[in-house]
């Protein structure tokens, strides 16, 4: 059976692979490290398709040391132990490359087993991943270990690959093909910065085309979208690109960029994470909005009910106007700032006893524990305020609530200081 076309046409230089030219352009950092022959400890991440595994294989050819793989998703520990036992033997004399390919799958016991050979230099690790290394490698090898971070690769970087993709199998198969315009780019398109997915894409194209009475396979552009996935978007509900996503979304809203808001939306539409969009739009209304306009709540929190009401794909249409409206409202965060300080209070034990006068005084005999007694009812006064003390005692003239400078608040904070005479 023929190896897949990614592995066929698998790159054998750096200057063969196409995009992160961040790390792998001229002068920077990671293609110096590879050129010096020197290798250390590396963590590759990113998203799968984009080059990880071809850079491991290339800088396997640049050193002496034996070279041995490894996936996390079906090694174990015998199989790490396999290596270790190769350590100082005539097979190993130089020592031993690792490359250990979805490193997240190994448990903290495995990945400590590597941990000592890792220290005396015996065992060189390049490990990758697609999750975030900070939340799933082992402390002790991060920090033996150089990050590296692989981007998607752009469209017009994987349109290149595209081409030679189709180039190659052209001479490989003995045929000729004529390649219509725009298939080249739809499928560096939809294939969502994966150069593996564009090659999958690329071969399927050509094994579904029936050669022509010329003796030439037609690619049309309606068998490339016919053949390419749907969504070039990348969404795992349980990776780093859900919660990237959210995050941008958030703060794309507090930065009161319609536009940018509505972009991370779509995303979020596509993925169908309903869920999600409708907590963080109600978060940030509250969170961001907040007492600059307060009356966004409820209308967020409609237009979130119609949404979950309809479902897809209508809810976009009220979840794009509360994502406009959050995103153009003024902005306050001055009502989670305060509640912030009165949780740091509280949490550090600055609670105090309840004064008496406010204590419950709907039960008999409450009089005689003076709960209640003293207590002012605000509305027999004038303009239903009258001071009294509301903080305990322990905490008078503590202040966690500052007025924001928006519009709203300080209309709310004349009013206060006029109920206050001034003050």
């Amino acid at each position: 059976m023929a190896a897949p076309l990614a592995d066929r046409l698998r790159p054998r230089t750096i200057d063969d692979m196409v995009g992160q030219q961040h790390l792998l352009g001229e002068g920077h950092a990671l293609r110096n490290i590879i050129l010096s022959g020197h290798i250390p400890n590396m963590v590759f991440y990113g998203p799968p398709g984009v080059g990880k595994t071809t850079l491991a294989g290339i800088i396997a050819e640049t050193t002496s040391k034996r070279l041995h793989r490894l996936n996390g998703t079906s090694s174990s520990t015998k199989d790490i132990k396999a290596v270790i036992d190769e350590l100082d033997t005539l097979i190993a004399p130089n020592g031993v490359l690792l490359y250990l390919d979805e490193i997240q799958y190994f448990n903290k016991k495995q990945q400590q087993t590597l941990l000592e050979y890792i220290e005396n230099g015996k065992i060189t690790l390049i490990a990758s991943t697609t999750e975030n290394p900070y939340f799933y490698v082992y402390g002790a090898i991060l920090s033996r270990s150089t990050v590296f971070e692989f981007k998607p690769v752009t469209p017009a970087d994987i349109e290149k690959a595209v081409a030679r993709a189709f180039s190659y199998l052209e001479t490989e198969r003995e045929e000729k093909y004529e390649i219509q315009d725009y298939v080249a780019a739809h499928i560096a398109i939809s294939s969502g910065g994966d150069v593996r997915k564009s090659l999958n894409a690329v071969e399927l194209c050509v094994l579904s085309t029936a050669m022509s009475d010329s003796k030439t396979r037609v690619i049309t552009l309606e068998r490339a979208k016919e053949l390419s996935q749907k969504s070039a978007m990348r969404y795992d509900r349980d990776g780093d690109e859900h919660y990237d996503i959210l995050s941008a979304f958030q703060k794309s809203l507090r930065g009161s960029d319609p536009d940018a808001a509505l972009h991370y939306l779509a995303r979020l539409l596509e993925a169908g994470d309903l869920p999600s969009i409708v907590r963080r739009l109600s978060v940030c209304a509250c969170e961001d909005v907040g007492l600059a306009y307060p009356q966004i709540i409820p209308i967020v929190k409609a237009a979130v009910d119609i949404a979950l009401m309809v479902g897809l794909p209508e809810a976009q249409i009220p979840l794009a106007d509360a994502v406009i409206l959050v995103a153009t409202s003024p902005k306050s965060n001055s009502g989670v700032s305060a509640i912030g300080a009165a949780m740091a209070d509280v949490q550090a034990g600055n609670i105090g006893n309840i004064p008496s006068h406010l204590k419950d005084s709907h039960y008999q005999g409450a009089s005689k524990l003076s709960h209640g007694n003293g207590y002012k009812y605000p509305h027999d006064f004038p303009g239903g305020y009258v001071k009294q003390q509301y903080l305990p005692s322990e905490l008078a003239g503590r202040s966690y609530y500052s007025y924001g400078e928006n519009k709203m608040e300080q209309a709310a904070k004349a009013y206060r200081d006029k109920l206050r005479g001034g003050k």
